[in-house]
This record gives C-alpha cells, structure tokens and sequence, in this order.
C-alpha cells in the first residue's frame, strides 16, 4: 500500500535526498567491507557468521529505511517478509535466504549509494544556483571590488556591480527557486517509487502472504 498523496512533502523532500548520500556510504562500506571478508573467509566457516550478519543488517536496515521514507516523504511501505518457519535454526536460516526480499533489500541498499550521489549533487547544484542568483542584489558588494563577476574573476564574462544590474539576475533566481523544489519533489518522489519496488512486497509476495494467513487462520479455527 502506498500514500495517495501525490506529492511528498518539500522539507522532508529536501531532508531525505541530504541524508541518502552519506547513508549510501555507509551502506556501501559496510557490504563490501563484510561481503568481500565472508567471501574470502568462508572456506574456514569464520566468513559464514559475516555473511550471516549482512543478511540481518540488511534487513533490519532495510526496516528503518521503510520508516525513514514514512517519516519524511509520507509513503508507507508493507513488509514483504513471510512469517518464518518455526524450529530449528537452520530452517530459520534457509527461510531468509529463500525470500527474494532479502536480495531486495540487498540490492536497494547497493544501489543507495550511486543514487545518493547523483540526487545530492542535483539538490546542492540547483538549490546554490538559486539563491546564489536570488541574493546577488544583497552579498554583491560585499565581493572583492565590490562586484560580481562571471564566471570568474580573472575573466570575466559580465559584471555585476550595482543594485540595478543585479535585479534580472535576482528574477532569474526566483524562477530557479521554484524550478529547485519542483525538481527536490520529483527527486523524492522517485526515490519513494523505489523504495516501494525494492523495500515492499510484490503482487506474488503478497498473494503468498494472503494464503499464509488464511492458512493459519482456518488451523485456529479448526483448533478451537
């Protein structure tokens, strides 16, 4: 299930595309860090118990990230996981590996870091042009030589050096104000749609998960 509003909020907008870059650090770090030493390490079974810990940091992670895009872009995510197995362990175990929601997560978690990095370095690009632009009749003369000049200072193209000059560049910032939020909104709102095709259940997962409830309760039933 997904939020029916259209259109995720601007601040958390902007809060959220922020944090995905050093998030997708993170996340890259830690999986090729573990993946690569489990791997590596497996023939002596220490390797195992990493690749065991990815399989449950990627799913508990994957749970915050479910709630971080609730929080800040209003759209809920299902939890695609089925019900685990009851008894040993190893049937526990065998029950997360098979779940394609693991690898989903998974690959989410792989591909944050890339997208991060292209939806940071288009919010900070944009959102300074802006204001750069929008503030110009006000930091101008507080430049050296008291002006603007572009694009540098050795050779510059135009120079801005009084209020007046500086008010169609201003203008030009209010357009690309508004162009910055419309472009932070659509950002997160892609974002979401991947979150919800990664993160959330499939139409198979879900029509599993129906038939396991309704399994469990036809057996209460029977047992009572």
């Amino acid at each position: 299930m997904v939020s029916e509003r259209r259109d995720p909020p601007f601040g958390g907008s902007v809060v959220f595309l922020l944090m995905n870059l050093p998030l997708g650090v993170l996340a890259f770090g830690f999986l090729t860090a573990l993946v690569s030493a489990g791997v590596g390490t497996a023939v002596v079974w220490v390797g195992v118990g990493l690749l065991a810990i990815v399989v449950l940091g990627v799913r508990g992670a994957a749970r915050l990230e479910r709630a971080r895009v609730y929080a800040l872009l209003d759209r809920y995510i299902d939890l695609p996981y089925l019900p685990l197995p009851a008894g040993k362990q190893s049937a526990r175990w065998k029950g997360r590996l098979k779940d394609p929601s693991t690898w989903r997560d998974l690959a989410y978690f792989a591909l944050l870091f890339p997208v991060g990095l292209v939806e940071f370095v288009l919010v900070t690009t944009f959102w300074a042009t802006s204001l750069a632009l929008a503030f110009l009749p006000i930091y101008f003369r507080w430049l050296p030589g008291g002006e603007y000049r572009f694009p540098d200072w050795e050779t510059p193209w135009l120079t801005v050096d009084s209020t007046f000059e500086a008010l169609p560049w201003a203008a030009l910032g209010v357009l690309f104000i508004a162009l910055s939020v419309a472009l932070t909104k659509a950002l997160a709102g892609t974002h979401a749609r991947l979150a919800h095709a990664l993160l959330g259940p499939t139409v198979g997962q879900r029509r599993r998960m129906e038939r396991w409830w309704a399994d469990v309760e036809e057996k209460n039933l029977v047992a009572g």
